[in-house]
């Protein structure tokens, strides 16, 4: 077998490993059972419910849920805010970089809050040490918020009649302490040891091999990385992400930092098997999930051993697969692999150029973010992914003549208006803003045409793939795209916005109107969820409701750029 092929084998049999335990884990600390870190954590807890003013036992319904959730994301957005607009005279600021504009600090305060992590700065001219700080914290609070909501929505599909879903903030804190910042230690010890920077020291000096003298820009940066790759963050200490040698050195690293990019999100699904004891339920969502994930990795890794094939029709030999874009430390199957990792979930950081990708294989990046629900972010990607189960369920419930039900509660008209208006939601805020940024280009070229590095098919994929990116809550981009200034920093802003909080709110809409239903037992007439058959239904519905809305943007962008090769 080809190395690079092994390669990818080992990185995704190393997080299902690891992902089955941590599932089991989590979902012990979202049902309150005792864990092996509770004497180290449990006091850690107590003083901040004790500073906080929580009651942890405190039983809260769907609606107290999101309105605890709300608020505590708009005061962290006003602190980001305050922060990255007057980094030049706050303090950890060796470098001396400048303060934000006003449409840039909100683009970035909105982007970190909503665990997008889209830069339209370079992070290591665009931040003091103190606005990389403050983004981390971030990274960690959103992520944490992320799997509290899910977990909240884990709770409400327990089959019993309930409004009483536990306590946000106990299932946040314990998130936070128990989840990430372990793990996080972990990670950033690995990336630390093997050539990582973590120092609060400016810019060092060094003489390049022919004798020049360069700056070059360090930091906190293992820290920062592990918990943008674990918190499906992506957002990067430095502005070539995870490509930059001092962010992602080695092959070993990049192993790491692949890793950690779906091990949450994918623990997330046996997790919810655990907290409902329904294993087989778990192992039904996780199939689905990984047949669309490998039908977009499969032809992705190709692509990108094979070679561009413009360059190969100007006789040029390409052995090492199509390498423009790329690191050569790490080779084109780890960068293709990384692509659909980063893309399927919304993690959004990079080890190579999206926009140096072959048009099928941006295509399949795009896709991923356009499905959002193979594995997805942590927690916001299952709830992206109950969704589809709802309208799976209520479809097949109308096949066999039946009123659908979904784990002994009954799905009616309340459930379905919800579910259909969060599913229309993605491709709408995607195609809008792709219609609008592209009338403006087409009507004004002259004014907006900067706006593109590459005319063409090419030009109207780059801004496919920032809302796309946006509206994932992914981060990514095809950086071609000149994306600083105030029409995409707030109308990305604004997307990310509704993106993020939408698709949270419907969910736990659902969840908590169903909890509150009364309990029907199963009867040789329920409809299984947890067999292939219905995995297939979930996946034809994916296919139709999600894939087949975007195709007539796709034929316009990457496609018809690879049919014109």
């Amino acid at each position: 077998m080809n190395t690079e092929i092994t390669g990818i084998v080992l990185m995704y049999a190393l997080v299902v490993l690891c992902a089955i335990p941590l599932g089991r884990y989590m979902g012990k600390i979202f049902t309150k059972e005792k864990t092996w870190l509770d004497g180290i954590f449990n006091p850690i807890d107590k003083l901040f419910y004790k500073i906080s003013g929580i009651d942890p036992e405190k039983e809260m319904n769907w609606k107290q849920h999101l309105a605890a959730l709300l608020t505590i994301n708009a005061v962290w957005f006003l602190i980001s805010m305050f922060v990255l607009t007057n980094m030049e005279w706050l303090p950890l600021n060796p470098d001396h970089n400048l303060s934000m504009s006003g449409d840039l600090a909100f683009n970035t305060a909105v982007s970190f809050v909503t665990n997008t992590n889209l830069q339209h700065y370079s992070g290591e001219s665009g931040l003091s040490y103190l606005g990389q700080l403050t983004l981390m914290l971030w990274q960690f609070i959103s992520a944490g918020c992320g799997i509290a909501i899910a977990a909240v929505v884990f709770l409400a599909m327990k089959e019993r009649t309930t409004d009483k879903l536990g306590n946000f903030y106990f299932l946040f804190i314990r998130t936070c302490t128990r989840i990430l910042f372990p793990i996080a230690v972990i990670v950033a010890s690995l990336l630390a040891l093997n050539g990582t920077p973590m120092t609060f020291e400016g810019k060092d000096t060094i003489t390049t091999l022919q004798g020049d003298k360069v700056e070059v820009s360090r930091g906190p940066v293992a820290g920062f990385v592990a918990i943008k790759q674990l918190g499906t963050n992506g957002g990067g200490f430095f502005g070539p992400n995870s490509a930059h040698p001092l962010e992602n050195p080695s092959y070993f690293t990049n192993i790491v930092e692949t890793v950690s990019i779906m091990l949450i999100p994918i623990a997330m699904v046996f997790a919810m098997g655990y907290v409902l004891k329904r294993k087989k339920l778990s192992y039904t969502i996780f199939g689905v999930m990984t047949v669309g994930f490998l039908l977009l990795l499969t032809p992705t890794v190709i692509n990108e051993m094979n070679g561009n094939p413009a360059i190969e029709k100007m006789g040029i030999t390409q052995n090492l697969g199509s390498m423009e874009g790329k690191e050569v430390r790490l080779g084109p199957a780890a960068s293709a692999y990384w692509a659909i990792n980063t893309t399927v979930t919304s993690n959004g950081s990079v080890n190579a150029m999206h926009d140096s990708l072959t048009p099928l294989s941006g295509m399949n990046t795009m896709l991923g973010m356009m499905i959002n629900a193979f594995y997805g972010g942590v927690g916001v990607g299952f709830l992206n992914f109950y969704i589809f189960i709802i309208l799976a369920v209520f479809i097949s419930g109308l096949m066999v003549g039946r009123t659908p039900e979904f784990l002994g509660k009954k799905i009616e008209a309340r459930e379905m208006k919800i579910a259909m208006i969060i599913a229309l939601l993605h491709p709408f805020l995607i195609l809008v803003g792709t219609a609008i940024s592209s009338f403006m280009v087409a009507h004004n070229p002259d004014e907006y045409g900067s706006w593109l590095n590459n005319p063409g098919f090419h030009g109207f994929s780059e801004m496919l793939y920032e809302f796309t990116s946006s509206s994932a809550n992914n981060g990514s981009g095809f950086e071609g795209l000149a994306d600083n200034n105030p029409f995409w920093n707030i109308a990305c802003g604004i997307v990310m916005l509704m993106a993020r909080y939408l698709p949270i709110i419907g969910p736990v809409a659902i969840a908590g109107s169903l909890a509150a239903k009364k309990y029907i037992p199963e009867s040789a007439g329920t409809l299984k969820t947890d067999t292939a058959t219905f995995g297939l239904m979930v996946f034809a519905v994916i296919a139709i409701v999600a894939a087949l809305s975007f195709f007539p943007a796709l034929a316009l962008g990457p496609l018809a750029e690879y049919f014109s090769m």
